[in-house]
C-alpha cells in the first residue's frame, strides 16, 4: 500500500506491538498474558500504543523474523496508523532488526531494546545510570552490523577485505569497549562502597530485609507503607529503578534495614542482570527476601517462576547463597469474595512454600494496608 495524501504522518510516539505466538512453546492464553505486558512495556516507555496483535508464527525469517505476508502487513498497518514505532516482544537479531525497518519503514524495538529503553528513563542515581549505560553499550555493541553498502560494493569490485567500512566499524567497537572498561570500573567502586555499608549495617546489628518481585507486583506501595519513604509508585511497569533503603521499626521493636529492589521481568535481558549486579547483590547478602506477588494476576504462578529463575542464577553466582524468603500475597482486595478467602486460608495454611524454608506466606493489601 503507498501512502496517500489521507495517509497519517508516522509519529514516533505511536506504536504497534506484535507478540510472536508460536504454538508449540505457549498457549493462546499465555499469548495474550504477554501481548498485555508488551502493551504496558510500551506504555511505560510513553508510547501511543495504536494497535497490539499476538502473531502466530510457524517458523523464524533469518532474514526478517517474521514471513514476507506478516512483514508486508506491519508495513501497511504502520502507515494506515501513522505508527512511527513497531515493537516486536521477542530478541531480533542486529540482522532482522535493520531489515524490518528497511522493509516497514518504520523503527523497529525488540524486548531487550524496549527494556533498556525504559530503565534509561527511569534511573536517577548515578549509580541507576551507569548502569544502564553499561547495559546499553553491550547490546549496542552487539548491534554493530556492516550498513555501509557503498563500501560493500567497493570491496566486491576490489575483491578485498577491509577497507574504510570496516575500518570505522572496528573504530566504533573500540570505542564502545573503552566504554565498557570505563563503567565497568566505576560500578565496582560502587559495588565495594555499598559492600562497606552492608558490613557497616550488619556490625551495627541491623538485620536486612529485601523485597523482591515481579515488576509492577506493588513493592513500591509496600515499602511506602512501612517506610514512608515517597518512593514513585504507579499502576506501570518499572515504575522505580533505583534501589531505596530505609531504616523500619518492627512491631517488636528491633530495627531492620528494609530495601526496594528493580521489579524483575519474564526473559529479562542478559545485559541487564550484568549490568545491575551491584545492585542485585543486596539480595544475595539479605537477611530475609520479602517475594511480593500480585496474587490477583492470571499469571501470577508465571511470574513467581520468573522471580525464582533470576534469584537462583543470582544464588548460583554467590555461592549458592540465598537468603529464606517470605511469600507476600499481594493485591488480595480485588479478588473476589470467594477467590480471597480461598487464597487467605491457602496462604496462613504455608501452600506452596515447600522448599523455601517453610514460612507460610501472608495475604495482604498493600494498597489498603488489609492483612498488615
Amino acid at each position: 500500500m503507498k501512502p496517500t495524501a489521507d495517509t497519517p504522518l508516522r509519529d514516533y510516539n505511536r506504536a504497534i506491538v506484535l507478540r510472536p505466538l508460536a504454538s508449540a512453546e505457549e498457549s493462546v492464553r499465555d499469548g495474550e498474558a504477554r501481548l498485555l505486558e508488551a502493551v504496558g512495556l510500551a506504555q511505560a516507555l510513553g508510547l501511543d500504543v495504536a494497535s497490539a496483535e499476538a502473531a502466530p508464527l510457524r517458523q523464524i525469517s533469518p532474514r526478517t523474523y517474521f514471513g514476507s505476508g506478516r512483514v508486508e502487513r506491519m508495513k501497511d498497518q504502520s502507515e494506515e496508523l501513522g505508527a512511527g514505532v513497531i515493537v516486536i516482544d521477542a530478541t531480533l537479531s542486529p540482522v532482522q532488526q535493520r531489515n524490518l525497518e528497511t522493509d516497514t519503514g518504520s523503527k523497529v524495538i525488540d524486548r531487550t531494546g524496549l527494556i533498556l529503553e525504559i530503565f534509561g528513563l527511569r534511573a536517577r542515581t548515578k549509580e541507576g545510570k551507569l548502569q544502564v549505560e553499561l547495559a546499553r553499550q553491550g547490546y549496542e555493541r552487539s548491534r554493530l552490523v556492516r550498513t555501509w553498502t557503498h563500501l560493500e560494493r567497493q570491496r566486491g569490485g576490489l575483491g578485498k577485505t577491509g577497507g574504510p567500512g570496516e575500518t570505522q566499524i572496528e573504530l566504533d567497537r573500540r570505542i564502545i569497549a573503552d566504554r565498557i572498561i570505563k563503567l565497568k570500573r566505576e560500578l565496582e567502586d560502587v559495588r565495594r562502597t555499598r559492600g562497606l555499608q552492608r558490613r557497616a549495617r550488619s556490625r551495627a546489628g541491623l538485620p536486612a530485609i529485601v523485597l523482591v518481585g515481579y515488576t509492577n507486583a506493588g513493592k513500591s506501595t509496600l515499602f511506602n507503607r512501612l517506610t514512608q519513604a515517597g518512593v514513585l509508585a504507579k499502576d506501570m511497569l518499572f515504575a522505580t529503578l533505583d534501589p531505596t533503603a530505609r531504616q523500619v521499626k518492627l512491631p517488636s521493636g528491633r530495627a531492620v534495614i528494609m530495601s526496594d529492589t528493580v521489579g524483575f521481568i519474564s526473559d529479562l535481558p542478559h545485559e541487564l542482570v550484568e549490568s545491575f549486579r551491584a545492585t542485585l547483590e543486596a539480595v544475595t547478602e539479605a537477611d530475609l527476601l520479602i517475594h511480593l506477588r500480585d496474587i490477583a494476576h492470571p499469571e501470577t504462578d508465571k511470574q513467581k517462576a520468573d522471580v525464582l529463575a533470576v534469584l537462583a542464577q543470582l544464588a548460583k553466582d554467590a555461592d549458592g547463597k540465598q537468603p529464606p524468603i517470605l511469600e507476600a500475597w499481594n493485591k488480595i482486595d480485588l479478588l473476589d469474595a470467594a477467590t480471597h478467602d480461598a487464597r487467605t486460608r491457602r496462604a496462613a495454611a504455608g501452600a506452596d512454600q515447600a522448599g523455601q524454608g517453610a514460612l507460610p506466606a501472608v495475604a495482604l493489601s498493600a494498597e489498603t494496608g488489609e492483612g498488615m
